[in-house]
Formats: C-alpha cells, structure tokens, sequence
C-alpha cells in the first residue's frame, strides 16, 4: 500500500530521485546502513537505460584504448562481487574477438590489452584469456568470415540475462531493509529555501493524487536518474524561480540499439566481439535465452527520452555487420524479433567522438550551483552500479558529520542468491513433478533465485497457476500473479517486459496477453475496462519504441499488429 500521508510527514536521511540499477543500488547501501530511505520512480524500477543495456556485467576491456584503468579495475571487481552476491544473475560467458586486417587494432594490440585484462583482474575466478591462430579459430567457429583473418583472442566475462531483475533484487533489499520505494511516483517540482531543498513535491501516476515531501532540508537528495539527470534539476525552484541547478548541461547521452533474433546459420554458441568494418564501432553478437542479442550502436541522441527507438538505419546496420562476420546467417529485416533503444546518461562532452566520452561515474555536488543537499550522478554502469552505491552512501554520511560504517553491500547476497547445485532446485522439482513443467521450474530459479519457491507456492492453492502461459515458453502463470503481489508490478509493461522478458522472445508478447489477462482478472481483481485499456497501452509502447519501423509499414506486420487486439472476453485474439 502507498501511504502518502505517512511519507508526507516522515524525516528522511536521504531521498533517491530515479530508480534505475544506480539508484536501487543507493537505496539498498542506504538502507542497509541504517538510514532512513525513500526512493521514487516515475516510471516502473529499471524501465529506462537499465532495461536496455547489452546485458553484460563486464570488465570494460575496449576503456583500456582510452587509459581508463581505474575504471577497468573498478568494473573487474564489481564483476567478482557480483558472481558472488548474485550468482542466479550473473553468469561467465567467454567472449572471442575476431581481429581482421582492415580492424582498427592490430594483432598485437589486442595481444597486450589481454595481457593487461588479465593483470588488472589478477584476483578473478574466471580463466584467463588466450590467443588461437586463424587457423584454431575457423576450427572453433566454422562460418566465421575469413577474409583477412589474422586470429582471434579468447577471454570471459559475464552475462546479466535479466537485467530488469538485478534492479528489482536490489529494489527488494532496500525495501526489507526499511526503505520506502515508489514507482509510478514523479517528481513534479524541487522546492528551495536558501541554499538547502526543503520540499519536493510528486504525482503518483497509479491515481493522480498528488503528495509533498515536506521535511527534506536535512536529508541529502540524490539524482539517479539517468538521462533524465538535467530535467530533474530544471524542475528546482527557489520562492518561486528557477534555480541554477540547470545552469550548466551536465548530461551528453548517446544512443544505443539493440535487436534480438531467432539462432542463424553459423550462429556461434558463444559470444563475438566483433569490430564493425564500416566504422570500426566494436558490437556484440550474444546468445540470450535460446535467441541472439546483437548491438550495440553509439549515436549522439537528442531527441524525447521516452521514445527512443532503433530506427531503421541501425537495424540494417547491425544485420549488414552480423552477416559480414558470419556470412552464412543470411539474416533479413524479417529476422528481428524485437528492437530496443536506450540512452547512455554519459557526460556532456562538446565535439567529443561518441565512443571517446568517458564512462566513469561522476557524483556531482550541487553545492557550487548553491544547493547544500544534492548530489546528481552523472554516468554510471551497470556493471559498477553497487560501487556507485557505496560511494554515495559514503558520502551522505560526511554530509552528517557521522562516521562511515562499513558497506555491508561488498559481502551481502542479494534476495534471490542460489546456485544450480541448491537442493531446493532438486526439492522443487520433486514436490510440483505433476503439477508445473520441469523445464519451467528450472526457468523460475535462474529468474527468481531463491524466490523461486515463493512463485510456485501460489500452485499450491491453485493449480492452474502452474500452467504455462504460452506452449512456447516456460514461463507458467503464477509468475503473473507474483509480479502484481510481491513485485510492484502496476501494468502489463511491467509484467511482459520486466518481470518476465516475454515481451522480447515472439511476437512482442502479443501472444501471451489473453492468457495473462485471464490470469489478471480471475486472480488479481482486474477489470476487464481496466485489461482493455492496458492491452492498448502495451500495443503503443511496443509500436513507439520495438517495433521497427519497417515492420509497422508492411502489409504483413500490420496484419499481425491487428490479430492481437485482445477483446474483454479474454478468450482469443481477434483475428480479422
């Protein structure tokens, strides 16, 4: 329950604006420490840059061209910690760079960046990295191009399949921790009284009530929200006049695009990192739930942050690239599945090539913008997202001359914290052996962790809940009904895209929505008006920001598009 007129009148040691992995991340290293902690999310946790990022918890091998060892050393332990503290979400994936004559980096190069790679992660559990020939290469990889192939170099990173979730773990901890965290909760106005904010002031976007957080002059208020940094600052007042937190343009974002395709002729069964031969730009072509994600793109972005879409030139981009390296997979625009954009919240660099910008995190302090209590991060990873927590944290305590306490985060599992070997892995697959497929159960614990069971008790009780929502994938009913009770999830966006990816693995999720409604109305209590209206707003959003462009115009898509008009009835698509 959202109780405003709690938080209304509640002192808060510290206030998170933007509830990407950052800000969860500060919130739950809040929490944790013992302060008293409210976030709050316009949208839905992780629905911006978080949601849209390759999905790569790594070590930052393409900084060292740009001498950024720090931040290479930073990510390589944050990577550790990682594998430690959430092992159901990240996973090593060796990674294997082609290098070609026309590359931008010679053979050698790569060589020493790898000697150096494995030097600054000298305290890592994964392999170290290895060179192969061209010849050991086509032998490991078929259809690669080899065309002035010189060799290639081996390494391993690791994969955060569902990136959405890390966030959501994160925001979970915080909230067990004692803190307050809202999503659909906009920041409509800062409010200042001489050089500290004293109110800030929201909508809650669930019913339009609009509240006050009136007791804020001696909390510290952190901006994390991303490329939405400077709208956050231009929202400050001082009686009733813009303030000069908006003076200087802090954030520079670049764009990029992402598609995800069905495997391919001479799909590789691990990942490439492969340089573009059009503009040397490096990209990725990874395996991702028995699918490819293949990106990224690095353009300048100026446009409106909630629509950002991959437009048509990236997609062909990326699909002439994939079938240069891999000139046996023959993928089409009618290959892509799904396409997705975001903006990376880097700094603002005037002239700066895209690639060049820095990706190391700055926490700026709006005390020479003449605010005392906040502190806006400019840039940050999801990588290093729980180091930017600590950092933070840190220094809100400076803030209130107290001393430092220790960061629990460092050593701390997440929720979901389990490895394959768990016994209640094999005790669950025992106790619903008749009841949910197996196949499905496995799914629910490398997304749920050790909350798996907590999803599959709700079959207890009901059994149809264990019944797939869809023949194709595994993920099974309950999961719908969990999202809404135990997650915070507000709509179907949240459901299909974040809670669950079904939204990216066929036909942007259109095929499951009778079932999931059904599910929403029977169990959840709502409405069918309410289902109505949410279907439409799905169908926008997937339409404004994954659906290529390209695929609305043809005669074929928009016969698809119109087959999943879901009817109150909730009993099939309407099929004109």
């Amino acid at each position: 329950m959202r109780d405003f007129p709690a938080i209304q009148n509640t002192t808060y040691d510290v206030i998170i604006i933007g509830g990407g992995i950052n800000g969860a991340a500060v919130a739950r290293d809040a929490a944790l420490r013992g302060l008293k902690t409210l976030l709050i999310e316009k949208g839905d946790f992780g629905g911006g840059t978080t949601s849209w990022s390759t999905r790569l918890v790594h070590g930052g091998l393409r900084y060292l061209e740009y001498f950024e060892f720090n931040l290479v050393r930073e990510s390589l332990r944050e990577r550790e910690i990682l594998l430690r503290t959430a092992p159901h979400l990240t996973k090593p994936i060796q990674m294997t760079i082609p290098v070609y004559g026309y590359g931008s980096r010679s053979f050698w190069e790569i060589q020493a960046g790898m000697l150096l790679y494995d030097l600054l992660s000298f305290d890592k559990t994964l392999l170290n990295h290895r060179i192969l020939t061209s010849q050991k290469l086509r032998q490991l990889f078929r259809s690669i191009n080899s065309e002035d192939l010189k060799g290639a170099a081996q390494y391993y990173d690791c994969q955060a399949e569902y990136a959405e979730r890390l966030c959501l773990e994160n925001i979970l901890s915080a909230q067990k921790a004692g803190a307050e965290v809202l999503n659909y909760a906009a920041v409509t106005q800062i409010q200042r009284q001489g050089e500290r904010i004293a109110k800030i002031t929201c909508e809650d976007l669930l019913s339009g009530e609009s509240f006050a957080i009136n007791q804020v002059d001696q909390a510290v208020v952190i901006n994390t929200s991303g490329p939405w940094v400077d709208q956050v600052c231009g929202l400050g007042r001082t009686d009733g006049q813009p303030s000069p937190l908006s003076r200087q343009r802090k954030i520079g974002g670049t764009k990029g695009s992402h598609i995800i395709v069905n495997p391919f002729p001479g799909a590789p069964s691990t990942a490439l990192y492969v340089e573009a031969k059009v503009d040397n730009r490096p990209f990725f072509i990874v395996p991702w739930n028995k699918m490819y994600l293949i990106g990224t793109t690095d353009l300048r972005y100026e446009g409106d942050l909630n629509t950002v879409k991959a437009n048509d030139d990236e997609v062909d981009y990326l699909i002439a690239e994939t079938n240069r390296v891999i000139p046996t997979a023959g993928i089409s625009r009618e290959d892509v599945q799904f396409t997705y954009s975001g903006v990376r919240p880097l700094p603002y660099a005037a002239g700066k090539k895209p690639g060049s910008i820095t990706r190391s995190h700055v926490l700026y302090d709006h005390t020479k913008d003449g605010v005392a209590n906040l502190i806006s991060l400019i840039g940050g990873k999801l990588t290093t997202h729980r180091q930017v927590g600590e950092e933070m944290v840190d220094v809100i305590y400076r803030r209130k001359g107290e001393k430092v306490p220790p960061c629990p985060t460092r050593t701390q599992l997440l929720p979901g914290a389990i490895t394959v070997n768990d016994p209640r892995v094999t005790q669950a697959l025992e106790d619903y052996r008749d009841r949910v497929p197996q196949a499905s159960i496995h799914h629910l614990f490398s997304l749920y962790g050790a909350q798996a069971p907590a999803v599959l008790a709700w079959v207890d009780d009901t059994p149809e809940l264990g019944q797939p929502i869809t023949p194709s994938l595994p993920d099974i009913k309950a999961q719908v009904v969990y999202g809404v009770q135990s997650e915070m999830a507000h709509n179907l966006l949240d459901l299909c895209r974040r809670r669950m990816t079904i939204s990216m693995q066929g036909n942007y999720g259109f095929d499951a929505l009778p079932a999931i409604i059904e599910v929403l109305i029977k169990h959840c209590g709502w409405t069918e008006a309410e289902c109505d209206r949410q279907v439409e707003a799905y169908r926008a959003y997937m339409e404004t920001n994954c659906i290529p462009d390209f695929a609305i115009e043809s005669q074929l898509s928009e016969r698809k598009l119109k087959s999943v008009v879901v009817s109150s009835s909730v009993s099939s698509p309407v099929v004109p």
